[in-house]
C-alpha cells in the first residue's frame, strides 16, 4: 500500500501546477496519469496562449483566476526556467459597430484588472502589424499577452515539484475510489491510501467524480482543428490575432507560438467523443476563411501540420470546490481556455480550499523554488552553442535537422523522463519541422532503445498501443 497525505488525479497543467505549489509543504504527494507521460491529455493540444483576460467576464471565477494566473507564470516560468514572452494580443474591428463592442471589451477587461488596455486605430496597426488586412479598423490592445510552450510548461513544473519530494507515476489509471477515513484509490498500478484528493483528471473528471458519488456535473467535449504553419512564416503576424468573441468560442485566431511557427484555430464544435482528434476539410475551410479575413496571405500552402485537441467542457464557468459531501476530495474540473493561463493561480486556490477543509500545512525550512533551465540549440545564439560543445561533442551530433535538435538534447530528455516519441518531440521539437521525423525518427528510435535498455519494437509514439515496429507475425 502506498500511503500519502494527498493524490492529485491527473498529470497536465492543472495537476502539475498544484503539484508543485502544494511541494511547498510538509507533505506525501503523489501526481498519479493515466498516459505513459504528462501532457498527453488535453494540454498536448494546447495552443500555448497566456491570456491577459480580456474575454472573461467580470464575476467569473475564470476572469479573476485568468488575470492572476497570467501575473503568477511571468513569476514562476522564470523559477522553472521556461521562456515565457510578453507579445501582446489584438482583437480585431471591421466596422465602426464593432469599435463600440472593442469598447465594451476594454471596459468589462479593466473591471476585473486587466492593466494597460488601448484601443488602437489603422495608423498604429500599419506600423505594428503590418501584414493585418486593411479592412482592420481598430484593435483592442492587450500587452500582457503572451506565448510559452505548454508542454514545457507540464513538464518543468512537474519536474520542479519531484525536486521538492512529490512522486510521479505514469501509466496508472485510476478503475476505483474506496471513501472512508481515508481513501483508497485503485489504479491500474498500484493502490494508494491517501487522506486527501484532488480531481485534475481533464476529459474525465466527471467519471473519477461518480467514483466518490458526485454526479452534480458532465464533462463534454468541445473539439478545436488548429493548423501549424512552417517555421519560414514566423513573422507574418507580431502579436497574438483575435476576431471579436462569439458567446462560446474566442473565435479563430493568427496564434505566435513560443517555438516559432505561426498557428490558425481552433475551431469550437462539440464532440460526443472524448477520444476524437479528427481533423476535416470543413475544419479546415472554416479556420482559413476566418483567419484570411485578418491575414489575406495566410495559405494552406504554409501547413506543416494539422492536428485537433478537445478542451472540458463543464457549463460556462470553472468548477473548484470542495465536495463538503465527500470531505476530504476536491474538485477542479471544466478547465477549458483560459486554464492554461488560470493553471497557477487555481493552484493557489487549491492550497487555500486544502487548509479550510482541515490539511495541516507546513512549510518546509527549503523549497526548491529554482530549476535549471534547459539548453534547446533552436533558442540559443550561436556562440553559445560553440561553447556548448566545447563542453560535450553530442551537442555538435544533429539528429533533427529541421529542428537543431542534438544527441545530447535527446539523451537529457529521455533522463528526465521521456519514455516515447511523443515524449521526445515535446521536450525537445526533434520529429516537430516540415519532415515529420522522416529524418530523425529511426535514430531517435535507436537512442530511446539503447538509453532504456529495452528492444527497439517496445519504442512507442504515445504509449501502449502505439508501437513503430510491428513485430513478424509467424
Amino acid at each position: 500500500m502506498n500511503e500519502y497525505d494527498l493524490i492529485i488525479i491527473g498529470g497536465g497543467v492543472i495537476g502539475a501546477s498544484i503539484a508543485r505549489e502544494l511541494s511547498r509543504y510538509k507533505l506525501r504527494i503523489a501526481l498519479v496519469e493515466k498516459e505513459a507521460e504528462l501532457a498527453f491529455g488535453v494540454s498536448k493540444s494546447n495552443s500555448g496562449i497566456i491570456h491577459p483576460g480580456t474575454q472573461n467576464k467580470p464575476g467569473s471565477l475564470k476572469g479573476r483566476l485568468c488575470v492572476e494566473g497570467n501575473r503568477l507564470t511571468r513569476i514562476i516560468a522564470k523559477e522553472v526556467g521556461v521562456d515565457f514572452q510578453a507579445v501582446g494580443e489584438l482583437i480585431c474591428a471591421f466596422s465602426d459597430d464593432d469599435i463600440q463592442n472593442l469598447f465594451a471589451l476594454k471596459k468589462q477587461a479593466e473591471d476585473i484588472g486587466v492593466p494597460r488596455l488601448e484601443i488602437v486605430y489603422k495608423p498604429w496597426l500599419k506600423i505594428n502589424e503590418p501584414n493585418l488586412s486593411s479592412e482592420v479598423v481598430a484593435a483592442l490592445y492587450a500587452p500582457t499577452a503572451g506565448i510559452i510552450s505548454p508542454y514545457r510548461w507540464v513538464y518543468d513544473l512537474a519536474e520542479n515539484a519531484a525536486r521538492n519530494g512529490v512522486d510521479v507515476f505514469t501509466n496508472t489509471k485510476v478503475t476505483a475510489i474506496e471513501s472512508g477515513k481515508v481513501f483508497t484509490v485503485h489504479t491500474t498500478n498500484a493502490t494508494f491510501e491517501s487522506r486527501y484528493i484532488i480531481n485534475a483528471a481533464g476529459l474525465y473528471a466527471d467519471d473519477i467524480a461518480r467514483m466518490v458519488g458526485i454526479d452534480d456535473f458532465t464533462i463534454t467535449a468541445r473539439k478545436g482543428e488548429e493548423f501549424l504553419l512552417d517555421k519560414k512564416r514566423e513573422y507574418i503576424a507580431n502579436h497574438l490575432l483575435f476576431p471579436l468573441p462569439t458567446k462560446t468560442s474566442k473565435g479563430i485566431l493568427v496564434i505566435k507560438t513560443s517555438d516559432g511557427n505561426p498557428m490558425v484555430g481552433p475551431t469550437a464544435e462539440v464532440c460526443e467523443s472524448k477520444e476524437d482528434l479528427s481533423t476535416s476539410d470543413e475544419g479546415l475551410a472554416k479556420v482559413f476563411a476566418s483567419v484570411r479575413r485578418m491575414i489575406p496571405a495566410i495559405s494552406e500552402r504554409d501547413i506543416i501540420a494539422y492536428f485537433a485537441g478537445l478542451r472540458p467542457v463543464a457549463g460556462e464557468d470553472f468548477i473548484v470546490r470542495h465536495e463538503d459531501r465527500v470531505p476530504g476530495c476536491i474538485t477542479v474540473a471544466g478547465i477549458q481556455s483560459p486554464g492554461l493561463t488560470a493553471a497557477p493561480a487555481i493552484a493557489v486556490m487549491v492550497v487555500d480550499l486544502l487548509k479550510k477543509n482541515g490539511l495541516d500545512l507546513k512549510k518546509k525550512f527549503f523549497f526548491h523554488r529554482h530549476r535549471q533551465k534547459t539548453d534547446h540549440l533552436f533558442a540559443i545564439p550561436f556562440n553559445r552553442t560553440k561553447q556548448l560543445i566545447q563542453k560535450d561533442p553530442e551537442y555538435g551530433d544533429i539528429v533533427c535537422r529541421c529542428e537543431m535538435v542534438s544527441v545530447r538534447e535527446i539523451k537529457d530528455a529521455i533522463a528526465r523522463g521521456a519514455r516515447t516519441l511523443d515524449g521526445i518531440k515535446f521536450r525537445t521539437r526533434a520529429q516537430a519541422g516540415r519532415c515529420h521525423g522522416g529524418f530523425c525518427t529511426a535514430r531517435i528510435m535507436k537512442i530511446l532503445a539503447e538509453e532504456l535498455n529495452v528492444p527497439i519494437a517496445n519504442i512507442t509514439k504515445r504509449g501502449m498501443g502505439s508501437e513503430m515496429v510491428v513485430k513478424e507475425r509467424t
